[in-house]
C-alpha cells in the first residue's frame, strides 16, 4: 500500500499542493491512503479525487477573510516583510461574546463545505481509499485519527476544520463532549499512522526545511511572543514525529521518501496572501520535478 502524507503548515499548504500535484498528475503516484495534518487535511481529499486545479484554485485565492469571521491580528508590512499585531477591538469583542478563543474561524468552515461537494464525499467513501485527518483531544489528552469511512459528510468536513483549527488564534470546537483543536499540537507529521494502518510505501511533504536555518527575530508584543511559542513547540512536535516515523518504518521494512521545504517560506503561517501562496505551489511543483530528476539521474 501506498501512502500520501501531508504535514501541518497552515498557508504553506499551497506548497505541499505543488509538490503533490507534480507526484500525481507528472509521476502518476497511486496512493491508497491519503492522510493530512491541519493544511493538510485540506487538501487530502481533493487530492484522493484528483481534482487538482480546483484545490490549486482555492489555495492560491484565499486571503485571511477566507479563513477567519473574527481575525485577532492586524498584517502590517515593513521593510518588504510581513508581521501581526494583536486586533483589539476584535479579541475584545470576542471575549465578550464569551470566546476561549483570540479569533474564530467559522469561514475556514464554510470554506471546506463550500469546496467539498457531498457527491465528491460520498465517491471518495465508497471507493476502496481512504482518507485520514489527525485531530487533538484537547480533554482526553491524546490524538486522534479521523477516517472518511466512519462519518457522514456534516461529520467529515467538522473534522477537517478542526484538523486546521490553530487554537487559541482559531475555534475551539467541542464534538462529544470534548474539546478539540489542531491536529498538529499531538502530530504534525502522521507517518507512524500510515505505517499503522498498512502503508508499505510513505511519501512525507513536511513544510519546514530539513535541517533548522530559522533564526527567530525578537517578540515585540505579547500576540507575537504567543505566536513565537506555539512555532517552537510545534517545530519540536514535527521533529519528535518524523523521528519516530523513521524507526518505526525501519523496524517495518517501510520505504519513505521525503519531500521537505528547500527554504523557510514564512515565519508566519497564519497569513494568508494569495500572490505568496500561488508563487508556493509553483515552487512546490518545481521542487518536486528538480528533486525526482535528480533522483533518476543518480539511479542511472
Amino acid at each position: 500500500m501506498k501512502a500520501l502524507v501531508i504535514s501541518g503548515g497552515g498557508s504553506k499548504g499551497a506548497f505541499a499542493g505543488g509538490v503533490a500535484q507534480y507526484l500525481i498528475q507528472d509521476l502518476k503516484r497511486k496512493y491508497q491512503l491519503f492522510i493530512g495534518t491541519s493544511t493538510g487535511s485540506l487538501l487530502v481529499s481533493h487530492l484522493a479525487l484528483n481534482k487538482i486545479e480546483k484545490i490549486k484554485s482555492v489555495y492560491t485565492s484565499v486571503n485571511n477573510d477566507s479563513i477567519f469571521n473574527v481575525c485577532p491580528f492586524i498584517v502590517k508590512k515593513r521593510h518588504g516583510t510581513q508581521n501581526i499585531a494583536i486586533n483589539h477591538l476584535n479579541v475584545i469583542r470576542n471575549f465578550l461574546r464569551g470566546s476561549k478563543t483570540f479569533g474564530e474561524s467559522f469561514s475556514l468552515r464554510h470554506l471546506i463545505e463550500n469546496t467539498l461537494l457531498e457527491e465528491e464525499f460520498l465517491k471518495l467513501k465508497t471507493s476502496p481509499l481512504d482518507i485520514v485527518v489527525t485531530v487533538s483531544n484537547l480533554s482526553l489528552n491524546h490524538v486522534e485519527y479521523k477516517s472518511i469511512k466512519d462519518f457522514s459528510y456534516h461529520e467529515f468536513c467538522d473534522w477537517i476544520w478542526v484538523s486546521c483549527n490553530y487554537t487559541p488564534f482559531m475555534t475551539l470546537v467541542k464534538k462529544d463532549g470534548c474539546e478539540y483543536a489542531d491536529g498538529g499540537m499531538g502530530n504534525m507529521v502522521p507517518i507512524e499512522e500510515a505505517i499503522n494502518r498498512g502503508a508499505k510505501e510513505v511519501d512525507v511533504i513536511i513544510l519546514q526545511t530539513e535541517v533548522t536555518q530559522l533564526n527567530r527575530m525578537p517578540s515585540k508584543n505579547p500576540f507575537s511572543l504567543i505566536t513565537n511559542m506555539f512555532g517552537f513547540m510545534l517545530d519540536r512536535i514535527e521533529s519528535q514525529n518524523i523521528k519516530i516515523g523513521k524507526f518505526v518504518a525501519s523496524h517495518n521494512d517501510v520505504i519513505i521518501n521525503f519531500y521537505y521545504a528547500p527554504t523557510i517560506l514564512t515565519t508566519n503561517s497564519l497569513i494568508f496572501d494569495e500572490q505568496q501562496m500561488t508563487e508556493w505551489w509553483q515552487d512546490g511543483y518545481n521542487f518536486a520535478k528538480f528533486k525526482n530528476k535528480g533522483l533518476s539521474q543518480l539511479e542511472n
